[in-house]
């Protein structure tokens, strides 16, 4: 008789800092597709609005800031339309925040699934990439059509070439929020009051990254606390492409690159060597 001498898949006792390989991951994009479809549906499920709630979520949260940091505080804008200006700091700080947060609740939502079934477990953080840049792709759309309106009452400058900046701003900042969501997925399994001290931090951060001001307003002598921040070069670069005003720096904006790449191989690297050994523990 015949003896196979290598098999398809084999799973083995021990776990690697690398993770299964690209051809075992790749087979499984099935599954990926059906985690994002799956998620994106029952979140809506049951509810009035059903998926324009990933519009509204921004328009409510612009028109609160709009009250409290506009009229309240009477922060500048910089001569821009104070909605749009808040939307485009809105719109790149939901996809932080929530691809960080639904990121570092990986163990917590997939725990039964974790217990019974095989397949590779960055199946699932990446399945949270895609949904959240679907829905950060839908508020994207809404952020564009507010800004062709001002464009076409004369209150913005429309320069299409520098709205291609958003493309290394997104790729960046998402790598930020899912490196940083895989590292505390491990450590919030093992702490869960971990999970309420991040939302708490996320709150703080917010006001730390440059959404509703410009770094042109901070006095130089602390512009530096919130450049070591690495969000802050590219909330002021997000907004520069949309609306040509920021305080650029292409040199904060390369450490921002740098720390994405670190966070994300190390995320990845610790999610890969510890998840099957914290299904136990859940």
């Amino acid at each position: 008789m015949k003896q196979h001498s290598q098999w398809d898949w084999e799973i083995k006792a021990n776990t690697t800092w690398a993770g299964v390989g690209f051809k075992e991951f790749y087979s499984y994009k099935d599954l990926l597709f059906s985690l994002v479809r799956k998620e994106f549906l029952s979140s809506y499920q049951q509810t009035l609005l059903g998926p324009f709630w990933v519009l509204l979520q921004p328009l409510l949260s612009v028109i609160t800031y709009v009250l409290v940091f506009k009229k309240v505080m009477g922060f500048s804008t910089e001569g821009l339309p104070t909605f749009l200006y808040y939307l485009t700091g809105i719109t790149l700080w939901n996809l932080f925040s929530e691809l960080f947060l639904d990121t570092a609740y990986t163990f917590l939502n997939n725990s039964s699934i974790y217990s019974k079934v095989y397949f590779p477990r960055l199946i699932s953080p990446f399945s949270t990439l895609l949904l959240n840049l679907i829905r950060f792709g839908i508020q994207l759309l809404l952020l564009f059509a507010v800004l062709i309106y001002f464009w076409q009452v004369g209150q913005v400058q429309l320069n299409p070439v520098r709205l291609l900046i958003i493309i290394p701003v997104i790729i960046t900042i998402s790598g930020i929020a899912l490196g940083g969501g895989l590292i505390f997925s491990i450590l919030s399994t093992k702490y869960k009051d971990l999970l309420g001290l991040l939302q708490l931090s996320l709150r703080l951060l917010m006001f730390v990254c440059p959404i509703f001001y410009s770094l042109a307003i901070v006095p130089k002598s602390i512009q530096w606390l919130i450049n070591v921040n690495p969000l802050s070069s590219l909330f002021e670069l997000f907004r520069y492409a949309f609306l040509g005003k920021g305080n650029i720096s292409w040199i904060y904006f390369s450490y921002s690159i740098v720390f994405m790449f670190m966070i994300l191989l190390s995320g990845i690297l610790l999610f890969n060597k510890t998840s099957d050994r914290l299904v136990d523990v859940m």
